[in-house]
């Protein structure tokens, strides 16, 4: 079932970071899949699960193994994955791993497929970045015919993969970046875009367009709302609870972005400091009725997203937001359907 891009959704998101000095990862994993049986519960929209390798503090390397997990403990919850760096694996072990978790999940299962930055990743599998644009076409190719069923080769190599996915891979498989390229091979090969610009999903529309191709999944990101929202009773207190882990996580970013090209106009520049971060909205503490005032001024698609384990936060942390959205979660969906959801 495709997701309805005018719809206002709320997201549950999990990185799996756990920094040495942050909770351990043996406690973040069994609390992520808790979380998991508990917004699916609440009724929250969707489920994103991230994917980086290499990292020190244990960034979710594997997101399809976790959201097998919590396909396992869930009932009508979907789950994103995002963004899957395609040319580091090989095509037909991700679109067997596609067809496995959408199986688990009864057809709750879309994936972003991105074309990854980080250099020392690309050293990691052998990869080289230049290479990039080839091994998205040439992957994209392989995981769309090989979950429409065919048998086929591709550059000598016999193609077949079995089970099929439940839903089709077309509203499965999304393309992920944030230059027009992005929305042009979505388009392109007839799958849906995950943009980090919304103006990219005007490009990805009209050459849908001008291929005949009709549009899938997509979402249109809207600036200025926060990564990730963290409820609390005080809003100072909140903050400082949340306040390391979201530079840490900032500043892991900045390094990656360091690495691929100039740091002087980093877009992180300064956010190392909790209280510039703070005034920067990338993350936000906010009491519930702070939540049900902004949720008022959230425009068609727009997202409202938490992260109970930022950074490796403690769980019984995160556990205080999701149960305040708990109990904000019927106000909040009576203001959100006020705006048409």
């Amino acid at each position: 079932m495709m997701i309805d891009p005018q719809k206002r959704r709320i997201a549950v998101s999990f990185d799996m970071r756990s920094p040495e000095w942050a909770a351990p990862t043996p406690e973040l994993y069994r609390a992520a899949i808790e979380m998991a049986a508990f917004v699916d519960k609440m009724g929250v929209d969707q489920i994103g699960l991230m994917q980086h390798h290499g990292s020190e503090d244990g960034y979710l390397p594997q997101p399809f193994v976790l959201a097998g997990g919590m396909a396992a403990v869930t009932e009508r919850v979907r789950f994103v994955l995002g963004a899957v760096i395609l040319p580091l694996h090989d095509p037909v072990e991700l679109a067997e791993q596609i067809a496995i978790v959408d199986n688990m999940s009864n057809g709750r299962l879309n994936v972003i497929l991105a074309a990854g930055y980080v250099p020392q990743e690309f050293a990691m599998f052998k990869k080289s970045l230049k290479d990039r644009a080839k091994l998205m076409d040439q992957g994209l190719e392989i995981i769309v015919r090989a979950l429409q069923g065919e048998r086929f080769e591709m550059d000598d190599r016999p193609i077949f993969v079995r089970p099929l996915a439940v839903q089709d891979p077309k509203d499965i498989v999304m393309v992920g970046g944030g230059v027009p390229a992005t929305a042009k091979r979505a388009a392109r090969f007839g799958v849906g875009l995950g943009p980090m610009k919304p103006e990219l999903v005007d490009i990805y529309l009209e050459e849908c367009e001008r291929l005949g191709n009709p549009p899938r999944t997509y979402f249109r990101p809207v600036p200025g709302m926060p990564l990730a929202v963290h409820l609390c009773e005080d809003r100072d207190a909140g903050w400082e609870a949340i306040a390391p882990h979201a530079v840490h996580v900032i500043t892991e970013y900045a390094k990656w972005a360091a690495a691929e090209g100039d740091a002087s106009n980093s877009p992180f520049k300064g956010l190392d400091d909790p209280a510039v971060l703070r005034h920067a909205g990338l993350f936000a503490a906010w009491t519930p009725e702070q939540l049900l005032e902004k949720a008022a001024t959230i425009p068609e698609g727009g997202v409202l997203g938490f992260q109970p384990l930022l950074g490796g936060l403690a769980p019984e942390e995160g556990w205080k937001s999701l149960r305040l959205l708990e109990k904000t979660m019927p106000k909040l969906r009576e203001v959100l359907a006020s705006k048409g959801e």
